[in-house]
């Protein structure tokens, strides 16, 4: 079910309508039942899937709290015991992950390099599975570190997993923060629906009006990238504000209906073409997917007992600056070498992650050098332009790394790489058809100005709230005539110069 159709509107409409009308006492199980009833209306072979991870890590939270609570074993034993139980867990979660979203990928090196002509498998790929997967394996890791008690109620620990809003694309929650939203009960508050709704509608503008209008330019632009090699450089802009309108409203969308039923999920983004580095842009972009990194990956393999002998060795034949950095860089590395796996079964996708990693790593080797070079520059690092300067080279690393994540192969991002340096032809996007017919040129020069107009729009809202300024909050302050007009010309906008949702497909990071 399509969160831009009408038939998941009536969905959220009589969802949020019962969950006020039940006792409250049951308003927990009211979303559960419409968790599964969203995600059976994919197929019930996805819900198989659901549940086998619930049910895997459900048991092993509490075999590890069982582990814990045995008297008759010493404390060296409950670790190893602890360990095997996680180590089991993980390996049933993810392994399923793997099969279901690599084993292709393994076949294709596999026949490359051997030569084995082994066949494709065609295997279901439920939508969400990499976000409850990690989920669910950061309330096992938490269980397991002490950080949170497991649930005991199956059903209960059922819609912690399958909450319906955030189960497609995320964000992914944590135990301690989100569970207890979900199973307390909530009163109506007509603020509080007012303002999930005005989220909603901003997420809609950010994924109908600029999302999908650029999905067209950068659909051409990359598609049919050898007949477009004049506009590469516009095909990436493009991808840079589909990629953002796409994701971030589908976030807006997520929050506002989770506060429909008084649920606060975490933020996922704050305004990353703000960012004035690599590692400034990941605070900002996909924000629970990097602290899952940072929480579950970074700091075990940084504060690792190995990691702590290579770096004693690195301080001896490279230096104390240089020997403490080194480690904490390597562990950045492996962290995008896995976040560049989790983003797709393609070689691509490991460069993406491993161009991100590499960056950031050789930056925090270089911190002594950069501090050292702007004081003999003279550089005011506190001053505007030094700022701009660095949102602005930020912006451009950024969308180089945005060429292999949207081109289907490598040497076709390289290709559209040196097309953007080399060949401009600004008039080609004249030349993409926009509608049918001898009007399409006419389309094409509206859809370019809807989507420039829009954008600035959205620049405009995240530079003020980059300053400091609370629109949400001026706007609840106005007097209800013109909040609902704001509202309005959001709704109309949205469906008058937005794209129709069958034009240009789903949410992208559905697919995950």
């Amino acid at each position: 079910m399509s969160f831009i159709s009408m038939k998941f509107l009536l969905f959220i409409f009589f969802a949020a309508a019962g969950y006020y009308l039940i006792p409250k006492k049951w308003q927990w199980g009211w979303l559960l039942l419409f968790s599964y009833l969203y995600y059976l209306s994919s197929g019930w072979k996805m819900t198989l899937f659901l549940i086998y991870v619930t049910m895997v890590t459900y048991g092993a939270g509490l075999a590890l709290h069982a582990v814990e609570e045995r008297d008759s074993l010493d404390k060296q034993m409950k670790k190893r015991r602890k360990k095997q139980v996680l180590i089991l867990a993980l390996v049933l979660d993810f392994g399923l992950l793997a099969i279901l979203k690599y084993t292709n990928f393994f076949i294709e090196n596999l026949d490359y390099l051997f030569h084995l002509e082994l066949s494709f498998r065609n295997l279901i790929l439920p939508i969400g599975l990499s976000f409850y997967t990690f989920q669910s394996a950061g309330y096992l890791m938490d269980v397991y570190w002490k950080r949170c008690e497991p649930e005991r109620n199956p059903l209960r620990f059922a819609l912690f997993v399958s909450f319906f809003p955030q189960i497609l694309q995320g964000p992914i929650g944590r135990f301690d923060r989100l569970a207890h939203q979900l199973y307390e009960s909530h009163s109506f508050d007509r603020v509080r629906i007012e303002r999930g709704v005005q989220r909603i509608l901003w997420g809609y503008f950010k994924k109908l009006v600029v999302a999908d209008t650029a999905a067209i330019f950068v659909n051409a632009a990359f598609d049919e990238y050898t007949t477009y090699t004049g506009i590469a450089i516009f095909g990436v802009l493009a991808y840079s504000a589909q990629l953002y309108g796409d994701f971030s409203g589908g976030m807006d969308i997520v929050i506002g209906i989770a506060q429909l039923f008084g649920i606060e999920l975490d933020e996922n983004f704050k305004r990353p073409y703000f960012a004035v580095s690599i590692t400034d842009f990941w605070h900002r972009w996909h924000i629970t997917l990097g602290t899952w990194m940072k929480d579950y990956i970074f700091y075990p393999l940084s504060l690792s007992k190995w990691m702590g002998k290579l770096g004693k060795s690195a301080k001896k034949i490279f230096g104390k600056t240089y020997g403490r950095a080194l480690p904490i860089c390597l562990a950045n590395i492996v962290v995008f070498l896995v976040v560049g796996i989790w983003h797709g079964a393609a070689w691509k996708f490991i460069v993406y992650g491993l161009y991100n990693g590499l960056i950031i790593g050789f930056s925090g080797l270089m911190v002594q050098n950069y501090r050292s070079w702007k004081k003999r520059l003279h550089i005011n690092d506190k001053s505007n332009g030094w700022k701009v300067f660095q949102i602005v080279r930020t912006f451009l690393l950024v969308n180089i790394s945005w060429f292999f994540d949207r081109a289907d192969t490598i040497p076709q991002a390289l290709q559209m790489m040196k097309n953007a340096v080399t060949n401009f032809a600004p008039r080609q996007l004249l030349e993409i058809q926009v509608g049918t017919g001898t009007a399409g040129a006419k389309y094409t020069i509206l859809a370019l100005g809807i989507l420039v107009i829009s954008c600035l729009a959205v620049f405009v809202v995240s530079l003020l709230q980059e300053r400091g300024i609370q629109i949400r909050n001026a706007l609840a302050a106005r007097p209800w005539v013109i909040r609902w007009i704001a509202y309005m010309a959001l709704l109309m906008s949205s469906a008058m110069l937005g794209q129709p949702p069958d034009s240009t497909g789903g949410f992208i990071y559905a697919q995950f």
